[in-house]
């Protein structure tokens, strides 16, 4: 079980780690004022336009990195601040929540996968770690029955869901980044160093997405070694 904390503390300080880079990023790029002076909400806007998608809205949110694509209501959810500044850092993130909504139209695989993942993680995720402890307590103390085995492994099947859903994740942010860039770029959108800043920013995004993905894999690893290795 201190093996389980360490890894633990391992990756959450990893992810805080990550997560502080990337306030600190876009805290940085929100200075670099946008020379065609369009907000977020108008890149977002343009880039749909671009691309020949007009039934997706662009709508305000509250709360900050809480920018998001909708695929069921067709909605690039931007926060208030990414949907009303103009700089480098709100044009990045407008132009990824747009490079979903150009995945979602042109079909793009690994978006539909994960969409399909999600009824199964929601749920699975819920109940993977109970099932992983509860098989292992009650296989200590029933070892004869292999009842609590079964349950482990049963909470190990539902937390390897939530990993695949992670690593599915990971070519869905990828290539809504490179669609942002490739966008923002061939048009003309950005300045050089504006393209510098919105690659940087976008960058340390992707990193979260990355630890996250790595974690849930040393979490599935460490409780599949606990469960089968300990198994006769």
């Amino acid at each position: 079980m201190i093996g389980f904390y360490i890894l633990l503390g391992a990756i959450s300080l990893a992810s805080w780690l990550v997560s502080n880079k990337l306030k600190s990023k876009f805290k940085k790029y929100a200075q670099i004022q946008l020379r065609n002076g369009m907000s977020g909400a108008e890149i977002a806007e343009k880039m749909l336009a671009d691309n020949g998608i007009f039934d997706v809205k662009v709508i305000s949110t509250p709360g900050r990195l809480t920018d998001h694509y909708n695929p069921q209501d067709k909605t690039v959810n931007l926060s208030e601040s990414v949907y009303n500044q103009r700089n480098a850092a709100s044009a990045a993130v407008a132009a990824h929540e747009v490079g979903h909504a150009v995945q979602h139209a042109q079909t793009y695989s690994y978006l539909t996968m994960r969409s399909q993942l999600v009824p199964i993680v929601s749920v699975t995720s819920k109940f993977s770690q109970w099932l992983v402890f509860g098989g292992l307590i009650l296989g200590a103390a029933t070892s004869a029955t292999g009842i609590g085995f079964y349950i482990a492994v049963t909470g190990l099947i539902f937390m390897g869901f939530a990993t695949l859903f992670s690593f599915i994740t990971l070519p869905v942010e990828y290539d809504a980044s490179n669609k942002a860039l490739a966008w923002l770029q061939s048009k003309n959108m950005v300045s050089q160093q504006e393209l510098a800043g919105a690659k940087d920013a976008l960058k340390w995004a992707a990193r979260t997405y990355l630890v996250a993905a790595l974690g849930s894999l040393a979490m599935l690893l460490y409780w599949g070694m606990s469960i089968l290795g300990g198994r006769d």
